[in-house]
């Protein structure tokens, strides 16, 4: 029972292992791609990494990365804030609740690229 309850516990190594599958096609830690760099996500004003074009509604978004606004963003980026570019969901909260944890090991980026 106890392992039950360790595994159901957000988990950074199978975080990065589906970002690795699901999100690294658009996104890098420290490079802008189709979407931008993750590296310091959490904290950060969403649309205000240096660098890189956010859609207007992303750019004037007052939403601040957190856990739980990532979740939010990751279940339906368009519910959270309308007329963004994401196109992409994760449908599993388990994905998601582990993506976020990956996203939470992330220093700061190194410089605005």
């Amino acid at each position: 029972m106890v392992l039950a309850q360790a595994s159901s516990k957000p988990d950074a190594q199978r975080g990065l292992a589906v970002y690795q599958a699901k999100c690294i096609a658009c996104h890098s830690v420290d490079e802008h791609r189709v979407g931008p760099a993750h590296a310091g996500v959490l904290g950060r004003r969403a649309g205000s990494a240096k660098g890189y074009d956010y859609s207007e509604a992303l750019a004037k978004s007052k939403v601040i990365w957190s856990t739980k606004t990532l979740n939010a963003w990751l279940t339906d980026p368009e519910q959270l804030i309308p007329h963004q570019k994401m196109g992409y969901r994760l449908s599993l909260s388990k994905e998601r609740a582990d993506v976020i944890a990956y996203l939470a090991t992330l220093p700061k980026a190194a410089s605005s690229k």
